[in-house]
């Protein structure tokens, strides 16, 4: 038996669409001991997403980004959060948007980037899907200043810190993003061994 099997959806309200998607749904989800319960679940579908961690072996360095997110200084985080650049597929693939994204955050244009692994960071209430990747970079790379978009109301800061410091800095509480502690402990474990 497939979950499909195991899950006859109801009834889907839209509570919002503005920016992304919210949906209530109420379905019924066969348990484990085969009764039927029903369920209702709010769901956020903002779409599917791309983090890199763009890192120097030579330098022992790694490229992140600085910007203000609301959704945390709403819970209470009163900082700019230190992240991996990242961003919406927005239909593209996955390559492709990590790309543009690396040129538009970081001002880098990366030769050759390579998907790590995927991971659903929230799959309790939010339907996006994350790849991550990682790219060597050097000083040869830079392509202009990052920063972000200011259209879209990106405002980045670009921060080239060293692997050891970085992960101090995920230890420390300075780094609290779940996608950067992830890709900087990957970097850890099988890039800077």
């Amino acid at each position: 038996m497939t979950i499909s099997d195991r899950v006859r959806v109801k009834d889907v309200r839209i509570l919002s669409n503005a920016r992304y998607l919210l949906t209530s749904t109420t379905f019924d989800y066969r348990r484990a001991n085969g009764e039927w319960q029903t369920q209702v679940r709010e769901s956020y579908d903002r779409g599917n997403g791309a983090a890199l961690l763009p890192y120097n072996l030579n330098a022992r360095t790694v490229v992140l980004v600085r910007q203000f997110r609301y959704p945390a200084f709403a819970n209470g985080y009163d900082d700019l959060m230190i992240e991996a650049a990242a961003g919406m597929l927005d239909n593209a693939m996955p390559e492709e948007r990590i790309r543009a994204e690396a040129e538009e955050e970081i001002g880098y244009r990366l030769e050759h980037v390579r998907k790590v692994f995927e991971a659903f960071m929230t799959p309790g209430a939010v339907t996006e899907k994350l790849h991550f990747f990682v790219a060597e970079y050097d000083a040869t790379m830079r392509v202009g200043d990052g920063g972000g978009v200011a259209d879209e109301g990106e405002d980045i800061e670009v921060l080239e810190l060293e692997i050891d410091e970085a992960l101090a800095m995920v230890a420390d509480g300075r780094i609290v993003d779940a996608k950067t502690i992830m890709l900087l402990q990957y970097a850890a474990l099988h890039l800077f061994k």
